[in-house]
């Protein structure tokens, strides 16, 4: 069972925004991964491991809602300045050649990445996310309608409400199939339960949230020239193989496949099979590009 990383796994660094946590181990090829809401580093306490040794593993905690550093007053946390902050991040690292991996509301992130941000990008890889119009899918519309209409009451609602365990893991049994130890809950939740800052961060973007921000960064897909890759999980009760299929379409150069007994949060559920996913593909798309310029 993964737990938490330790206290000694995070480094921090100061951004106009905030202060970012996040981890930064291996070497080799950097892998930037990008989180979706309700969500951290513990999303990918499975995949790290099995990645590290080959490759330089870098997950920084956005200000989704179990960030550890409430963001400045006036910091931009809409979607856009939230891809605005992952850009930031990767040039405060001075990241170069990097591929980006998203999942969830980090998915759709990272296409609003590659549509303004696109530089320091040259691989995707995409699991179960929002895309095009569903950002939120229409069952996961509360989220955002909430915030608008009773505000931070609404993060404070659900803070109440997953106080107790079982909770936590009913939340939880939607996005993967895992049962999660005391410890990646306590991870995974803390900061939301008790941080008002937190609260306030992940209601700012809750409000900000459209399928219009998608929906434009889907009209910049076939200018990607770079190799994409969707691993996505069969059993998603929200992002169906319909949308991943579309996703596929939509970019000039991308494999699709489908990952079985996963739901949404494929990092936990399959680990072992993602981070073979995510090799191949690396390795693939470093050869074929060292064969180019050769």
């Amino acid at each position: 069972m993964a737990t938490a990383a330790p206290p000694d796994a995070f480094r921090e660094i100061a951004l106009p925004q905030g202060t970012i946590r996040y981890i930064d181990q291996g070497t080799g090829p950097t892998l930037v991964l990008i989180h979706g809401l309700f969500a951290n580093t513990t999303l990918w306490s499975l995949l790290i491991p099995r990645l590290a040794p080959q490759f330089r593993c870098i997950a920084p905690e956005l200000p989704l809602g179990a960030h550890a550093h409430p963001m400045k007053p006036d910091a931009d946390l809409s979607p856009l300045g939230m891809a605005q902050l992952i850009a930031d991040f990767m040039q405060a690292l001075d990241l170069r050649d990097v591929t980006l991996v998203g999942n969830d509301t980090g998915g759709a992130l990272c296409q609003l990445v590659i549509a303004h941000h696109p530089e320091r990008i040259t691989r995707l890889v995409l699991t179960n996310c929002d895309a095009f119009e569903q950002f939120f899918p229409p069952s996961l519309a509360a989220f955002q309608y909430g915030a608008r209409l009773f505000g931070v009451g609404f993060a404070n609602f659900l803070a109440w409400a997953l106080r107790a365990r079982f909770a936590q893991r009913g939340f939880l049994a939607t996005v993967s199939n895992r049962r999660m130890g005391a410890g990646e809950l306590d991870a995974a939740f803390r900061t939301m339960l008790h941080l008002p800052g937190v609260r306030r961060d992940v209601t700012r973007f809750l409000q900000g949230v459209s399928r219009r921000y998608t929906l434009e960064a889907a009209r910049s897909f076939p200018s990607f020239r770079h190799p994409v890759l969707l691993v996505w999980g069969k059993d998603d009760m929200f992002f169906s193989a319909r949308l991943a299929q579309r996703i596929q379409h939509a970019f000039p150069d991308a494999a699709l496949t489908f990952q079985p007994n996963s739901r949404a949060f494929v990092p936990l559920d399959q680990p072992e099979a993602l981070a073979e996913h995510i090799t191949e593909f690396v390795d693939a798309a470093v050869t074929a590009r060292a064969s180019d310029t050769a």
